[in-house]
Order: C-alpha cells, then structure tokens, then sequence
C-alpha cells in the first residue's frame, strides 16, 4: 500500500511518515501544502493520502477542497483527514458525496498510533472512519426524525457504526455478543425505513441517515 502525506508542520510529518511506514505502507511523497498535494497524488496515484484540513496559503479548508478533488479525480485514493479541531461542514461535505475511502479525524488520534494505524487501514480498504467527536457534534445538530424511535442501545451500536467499527469490533466496545449486534443492527435498518438491499449499503444508508448528509 502506498500513501501521500500532506501536512505543512514539519514535525508532526515527520510523525506522520514514521507512523505510516509502521502500518505497513511505503510513503510515496510528502507535500506542505494542497497544490503540492494534488500534483503528488497525480504522479504517484497513491492508495491513500493523509491530509490536513487547513494548509498554506489561506489555512482555511484547502485540505478539504484538494480532498474533493482527488475523490473526484481519483476514486481508487483513499483520504484520511486531520483536523485539530471539530469542523462538521467538511466531514459533511466528504460524506454526502462519497461513502467509502474516506476518514476524518481529530489530530490528537494520532498519539494513539494502534488507534490511528486500524483508522489508516480501515480507509485504505475503501473504508470509513469518524472521529467520536466528529460524530457526536454531528448529531447534536439534529432534530426529531426516525432516530428518535431509536432505543439508547441502538443508537449506541449506529455511533459506532458511523466510526467505521464492524459487527466484532461493536461487540467489543459494548461487551455483547456479536448475533445481539446482528439484532440491535436489524432494527436499526427497520426503524429507519431502509429499503432491503446488500448489507454493507444498508449500513452505509444508516450511517448516512445518522449524521444527516444526504439522505432523505
């Protein structure tokens, strides 16, 4: 696995790099800012980039907006964002026009590298990953709908759905077994109205009905 690493603060991309090249993947380039960013990912053709949201010039979203662009450009790059603080626009924005291969997570997730190394695989894989602040911000801002028919346990299993946790992992954060996960999971797509389809797109249409980005 290849990865492009994005970041104008030269330390942490140093940190970056070294915790990259320990999960397993060869860092193909380095850029400190989104224009270097794009012509790396054109070059390379990485299968993930990790960039930071704010970068030179403006440091207001060019992260975001080269993040864009490379989903668009090229979907086989996965993107993992780095933001230092809760920006629910821009997890919206990734959200509402792709479902997989994309991350977004607080910087300080970093310090934990076992816990960012399974977020930068998870992505790589075509995956998702949420930071919990992202996801809790995100849902504060919303307002009766089908998630208030919800049980507190379920709403439990659908935030850890929304960061990217499969069947087991949602087991073992909760402590239950994994056929009680399958249930909680099967109401879940009841009670939200979801049309029966292949599994992995009811989640993804469950996860998108929780953080309310574009389904309606």
């Amino acid at each position: 696995m290849r990865a492009v690493i994005a970041e104008d603060s030269i330390l942490l991309r140093i940190g970056l790099v070294k915790v990259v090249q320990t999960a397993g993947f060869e860092v193909v380039a380095e850029a400190d800012d989104a224009e270097g960013l794009l012509a790396a990912v054109e070059e390379h053709r990485p299968d993930i980039a990790v960039v930071d949201v704010r970068m030179p010039p403006g440091f207001t979203d060019e992260g975001v907006r080269a993040a864009l662009l490379i989903r668009r450009q090229w979907p086989d790059t996965a993107v993992l964002l780095l933001s230092q603080y809760v920006e629910e626009r821009y997890a919206a924005d990734l959200l509402t026009s792709h479902t997989e291969g994309i991350g977004y997570l607080l910087k300080q997730r970093v310090a934990d590298v076992e816990e960012f190394i399974d977020a930068l695989r998870r992505v790589a894989g075509g995956g998702t990953a949420l930071d919990p602040q992202v996801v809790a911000q995100l849902l504060v801002r919303r307002h009766s709908d089908p998630l208030d028919r919800l049980t507190s346990r379920e709403r439990d299993v659908l935030e850890l759905m929304a960061g990217g946790r499969s069947n087991a992992g949602i087991a073992g954060a909760l402590v239950i077994s994994e056929s009680a996960v399958a249930k909680h999971i099967n109401s879940i797509f009841g009670k939200l109205d979801l049309p029966v389809a292949e599994a992995d797109h009811r989640r993804v249409l469950a996860v998108l009905r929780f953080l309310g980005v574009g389904v309606g």
